[in-house]
């Protein structure tokens, strides 16, 4: 590929013809690259790593044989977007889907990234938003590629390219009643140094979509069904050895390593790396670095900020800073004028709710295969990653080269939920191969991810508001105190409930310990404890909750037809059975909005909430595949509902006191709900965020339906037995 550039002046509208008997559609990637094939200096890409043989280019590649390769700049970890991001780009190509093939790009932002927040190309995939993110590029893209097929087939045909139209692989000539298939015009296309821009006009509309918005099959669920999909995990490589790390039981001490002339010399064992934070372990077998580890002698440093650091008395903390002054923290919102709006209520209200720290517990744990060249001046390596473009770079870092002299390859992930957007993972694993200079796999343990873990952080949060005499919220103060900075924040808004004086306000204190994104950030503990603030006025006012919400957002008709439509589905009107009762509440999320309606009971005895039936409605703009944004739903409600019932991580003297699944309890299959059903609402707008859309409605809507069903209610995230029944017999 390299050789057939001649220049580095390359249009950035060029479009790279034939290439190894297959047309190489690079067109509209320059939308994110500039200059395609020059780096940030200016200088030739290397592309050896990214436009190796006929294999791999930007976005599509066209085959003789008719078949379709596109490629996926997203990291697939059960959500689906690898198959829909090529559904969008087969769309507008008027691709034939069943000729399609889906491969994983290179770990490469400057081609393949979106920009995301405003700082730039990404390849990130966090927040729910590789959909949106790249929906109008890929769209342009395909429309693009297919501008190319129909160029070159009228001057195939001898016709104007007005007179052609495509068909799934073909390019049609009604009037001759000729055609061509898109393999046919691969073996003759010739290069066009300007690719225009398609206008918005002239993509398909809505209504003329033939994949998008279609339920149809995931490109990667049969090698996960037949065992041949391939995670990090997987990966071996010759010449391989494995590392473990013994790392700090308090965050920020340092070790000594007291017995290391015992353990180098012990069968097996290839190499000790002293670091920062830990021992690192290099041994033949993963099944004897996990059976020395337990040997080694560590003396760990004292006086780290976390070592005093115990996470429940640190609740009996957080009150007194919520009471200070306002602004005495970072402020999120502010409108009106907020001391008059809570002073001149005809009613006051108060109440705090806490949450809290959670864990990502993805079911495959972290681990990274790094090989490190024998001069250190390169490297290769096999991660599972939601931050390809990050790790690649924490890399060369790491050793102090270029980004392009390492080799980065992409797997599936076992899950990610925000933990595998981190490099630190990767980041160990280069130092032992470093130190090594040759291929070692890092494995992290369970207990290393729950002892050493990055967690959603806890918090309280301090609620605030006033009624008019109309029954209307005319003041809204939202304090929250916790550990984890902006992480608190995100969803503390209420951006559709319309409140003329509102203040909401983050109290951060570090306490020493690792916080970090978790599915949905801090949505899930804002909004229930919104929802239920919300919740509580309405039942001191004796006034339904749905149409107390619906006033709410009387200047939000889409917010209104979402919560409108979940009280339909769920019969919301009508009681429920004996011992049970209904719950609902809303939440926005990357720009969707949903809600949510559960029913439940109680054992009193042994005080578990039993979860019968969930109803949920989403709007989320045009969904690209509709049965996978509904797994999306289930699977993210599903989340959220054991974070809400179960899950917590404790701090005793700065150590996490959970180590596994045994003391770390997660939602399990005898207690997911008998019935859930969600209901996708039709949409032709932009779409917007799905994967953790499920996340923060589940809350309140269970600690709703509590109060309702026992008239007490639950503050404190998660609603473990112990907790419910201590409210019971208050």
């Amino acid at each position: 590929m390299e050789g057939q550039i001649k220049s580095k002046g390359i249009s950035r509208r060029k479009f790279v013809g034939i290439i190894g008997g297959g047309v190489v559609f690079l067109v509209s990637a320059w939308k994110l690259a500039p200059n395609l094939f020059l780096d940030e200096e200016g200088n030739q890409i290397n592309s050896s790593t990214d436009f190796e043989g006929q294999k791999v280019t930007v976005w599509v590649q066209i085959h003789e044989d008719d078949f379709i390769t596109i490629y996926n700049p997203s990291s697939e970890m059960g959500q689906g977007s690898m198959t829909a991001l090529a559904v969008i780009i087969a769309e507008e190509l008027d691709a034939d889907w069943s000729k399609v093939n889906i491969e994983q790009s290179s770990a490469n932002p400057s081609i393949y990234g979106a920009g995301w927040g405003g700082r730039g190309r990404s390849m990130i995939t966090v927040g729910s938003r590789t959909v949106s993110s790249y929906y109008n590029t890929l769209r342009q893209a395909g429309a693009q590629a297919r501008f190319v097929l129909l160029t070159n087939a009228a001057k195939s045909l001898g016709v104007s390219i007005d007179e052609l139209t495509t068909e799934p692989n073909k390019v049609i000539h009604k009037a001759s009643n000729r055609q061509m298939s898109y393999g046919e015009i691969a073996k003759i296309v010739k290069p066009m140094d300007d690719v225009p821009d398609i206008a918005e006009s002239k993509l398909k509309k809505p209504e003329d979509f033939r994949l998008i918005g279609k339920i149809g099959p995931r490109f990667d669920i049969p090698s996960k069904c037949n065992g041949s999909a391939q995670y990090a995990m997987d990966i071996k490589v010759t010449n391989m050895v494995y590392g473990v790390i013994s790392r700090s039981p308090v965050y920020g001490a340092k070790p000594i390593l007291l017995n290391k002339s015992e353990i180098i010399n012990s069968p097996g064992v290839v190499n000790i790396v002293e670091l920062d934070h830990g021992i690192g372990l290099i041994t033949d077998t993963l099944e004897l670095a996990l059976k020395i580890k337990p040997k080694l002698r560590i003396e760990w440093s004292t006086g780290n900020k976390a070592e005093n650091f115990n996470s429940f008395d640190a609740y009996n903390t957080y009150p007194e800073i919520a009471e200070q002054r306002l602004s005495s923290g970072n402020v999120l919102s502010q409108k009106g004028n907020i001391s008059n709006g809570l002073k001149s209520g005809l009613r006051t209200y108060s109440s705090d709710y806490k949450n809290d720290f959670v864990y990502h517990a993805q079911q495959e744990p972290l681990n990274a295969l790094v090989s490190v060249a024998a001069d250190g001046q390169s490297a290769e390596a096999w991660v599972g990653t939601q931050a390809p473009g990050n790790n690649r770079n924490a890399i060369a870092q790491e050793l102090g080269i270029d980004p392009s002299k390492v080799e980065f390859h992409r797997t599936y992930l076992g899950g990610g939920f925000g933990r595998r957007s981190s490099s630190d993972y990767v980041v160990e694993a280069t130092k032992l191969s470093n130190v090594q200079k040759q291929p070692v796999k890092l494995v992290w343990t369970r207990e290393d991810d729950l002892q050493y873990g990055m967690f959603r952080p806890q918090s309280l949060q301090r609620m605030e508001a006033s009624v008019d005499n109309s029954n209307n919220i005319i003041g809204w103060k939202h304090i929250i105190v916790g550990t984890g900075n902006n992480l608190l924040g995100s969803g503390a808004k209420p951006q559709f409930y319309s409140i003329p004086n509102l203040h909401v306000e983050v109290r951060n204190i570090n306490h020493g310990v690792r916080t970090k994104h978790w599915r949905g950030v801090g949505h899930g503990a804002n909004k229930f404890a919104i929802e239920s603030f919300v919740d509580e006025i309405a039942s001191d006012l004796s006034i339904d909750p749905l149409e107390f919400r619906l006033k709410l957002m009387k200047d939000s008709p889409r917010a209104q037809n979402v919560l409108r439509t979940v009280a339909e589905r769920a019969n919301w009107q009508s009681p429920s059975a004996n011992g049970r009762a209904k719950g609902i509440a809303f939440a926005e999320r990357s720009r969707s909005l949903a809600a949510c309606v559960c029913e439940l009971s109680v054992d009193k005895d042994s005080g578990r909430i039993i979860v019968h039936k969930i109803w949920a409605t989403l709007d989320a703009g045009v969904v690209v595949q509709p049965d996978n944004a509904i797994a999306q739903m289930e699977g993210a409600i599903l989340m959220g509902m054991s974070s809400i019932l179960k899950e917590s991580i404790t701090f005793r003297n700065g150590q996490v006191e959970q180590s596994n699944f045994d003391d770390y309890n997660i939602l399990r299959m005898d207690e997911v709900p008998d019935s859930l059903e969600v209901h996708i609402i039709p949409s032709k707008v932009r779409p917007t965020g799905i994967g953790e859309s499920g996340v923060p409605i589940i809350g309140g809507a269970i600690a709703n339906a509590f109060a309702t069903l026992t008239g007490k209610r639950l503050k404190h995230i998660p609603f473990t037995p112990t907790k419910v029944k201590l409210v019971l017999e208050s």
